[in-house]
């Protein structure tokens, strides 16, 4: 048996689609479960729609959730002559022949099928008729010479043995009248020159697959193993695409989910291994099977996305949280290094409640911005009762030379009792003061995380 090689085959004429990453993400852990080979093949081959800014995101996306495939890419383009060499020998070979149709032939053909509501398939004129009824000024496509008669049964790892009647598959074309080679042609010879030895891809691939089989079955190549996955589905049950919002990476990214716990929940959308829920990168590779993957198609879940990411915003090192959270910041806001060690400081309840970087993001602006903006809504709140809590906390405050919370909570209790109010009536108006809204982190954590000429300030200004 030759050594496991699998392969992503996406084409650049528009952004990944995370759909497409969830494949990616299979077919590499399968490989690297079965320490085999994963590559990448970027199939280029429509001219006008390829554009070398989506080969590159394609790229950065498998780099940024964390996927490596072997090797350089594979441009499907550099390889069309190899294709056009297999159209020749299956021709040769008697499994093709050249159709003369014409495009009007083929209309009439397609109106026909929608007018007796059958699906269209090429009634196969050309099939039997012989070089000397070619017209002499027309340039043949052409078609690969489909099985009649039977069944085929595709052993399918995933969705168990599917059978097709032979005669539902057209003589599909392989060669277009310009000379170049169609999809299922150039995927085949690519597959097969690149070793490939389980394909494991989407099931609206299915009948294209009882297409490529039979190209490797007439070259007498060794068949290789499929499985078809399920695809993704939108949270209303309808097949997810690339006009879908949160369709690509970036838009996870920009909103501050983080590669690691976006991988977690594509592994675990559509694929379970007992209970767990929670897999290191090392254990999704240990654990990965196709058993493992459901018949039934899945439903994107941006909800189960935040408490994934919440999850490992909680539990991943501080110091590893304050990597991703500048990097983050490098990408979508602004530079924060002068902040910096202010945040790192304070990430332990920065991060409390933040299901992304970007909430972590928006609970640091008051360390973030020097002067902090108290909206019209939160200075209501400023009344006169609060604007006295406010001087008698920094009388006090400002006496202290050590600021920890023991020396806060006495203050505060005393405004407590002495304006006959509670906890609320106390922290409410310090939080506005402090960080411009109501909202925000716990008022003792916000205190300690200012310097004390800053909390001086601030208080005054609000007072």
């Amino acid at each position: 048996m030759s050594k496991v090689a699998t392969r992503f085959a996406p084409s650049p004429t528009g952004p990944l689609h995370i759909g497409g990453v969830r494949t990616a993400l299979f077919n590499w852990l399968y490989s690297k479960n079965q320490k085999g080979l994963f590559h990448l093949r970027i199939e280029d081959t429509d001219k006008e729609r390829s554009k070398d800014e989506y080969k590159n995101q394609i790229i950065e996306s498998l780099k940024w959730i964390g996927i490596q495939y072997d090797g350089k890419e594979y441009i499907q383009s550099t390889k069309i002559k190899s294709h056009v060499d297999v159209a020749n020998e299956l021709l040769k070979n008697g499994n093709a022949y050249k159709c003369y149709c014409s495009n009007e032939e083929i209309e009439e053909q397609k109106k026909r099928a929608k007018q007796k509501k059958i699906p269209y398939i090429y009634d196969r004129k050309w099939r039997n008729k012989t070089e000397a009824e070619a017209p002499k000024d027309k340039n043949p496509v052409i078609r690969f010479k489909s099985k009649i008669d039977g069944t085929t049964v595709l052993k399918d790892l995933v969705q168990g043995d599917v059978q097709i009647d032979n005669d539902t598959i057209e003589d599909f074309v392989i060669l277009r009248n310009d000379g170049s080679p169609t999809y299922n042609l150039s995927a085949s010879v690519d597959d097969h020159q690149m070793k490939v030895t389980h394909i494991i891809r989407g099931d609206d691939h299915k009948i294209n697959t009882f297409k490529q089989m039979q190209i490797y079955l007439a070259m007498k190549w060794e068949l290789p193993s499929f499985a078809h996955i399920p695809l993704i589905h939108t949270k209303e049950g309808k097949k997810l695409s690339k006009r879908d919002k949160a369709s690509t990476l970036k838009d996870y990214s920009k909103i501050g989910i983080m590669p690691d716990a976006l991988r977690n929940y594509l592994l675990r959308l559509g694929w379970s291994f007992k209970d767990k829920e929670i897999f290191t990168l090392e254990e999704s590779i240990k654990y990965f099977n196709l058993e493992g993957i459901g018949k039934s198609p899945s439903k994107l879940d941006i909800s189960r996305i935040l408490s994934m990411n919440e999850h490992y915003i909680k539990n991943i090192s501080e110091n590893e949280l304050f990597d991703h959270f500048i990097k983050y910041c490098e990408n979508y806001k602004n530079r924060i290094e002068s902040k910096s060690e202010k945040i790192k400081k304070s990430l332990s309840f920065l991060k409390n409640k933040a299901k992304t970087l970007e909430d972590i993001y928006n609970n640091s602006q008051y360390l973030i911005k020097d002067k902090i903006k108290i909206s019209s809504e939160d200075q209501k709140l400023l009344d006169n009762l609060a604007k006295t809590i406010l001087k008698d906390f920094l009388k006090e405050f400002e006496k202290l030379s050590n600021i920890n919370k023991e020396n806060l909570e006495k203050i505060i209790n005393n405004l407590i009792e002495n304006n006959k109010t509670n906890f609320k009536g106390v922290g409410q108006p310090l939080r506005v003061a402090l960080v411009g809204s109501k909202f925000g982190p716990g008022i003792y954590d916000i205190i300690m995380s200012l310097d004390k000429n800053e909390v001086i300030e601030r208080l005054k200004a609000a007072s």
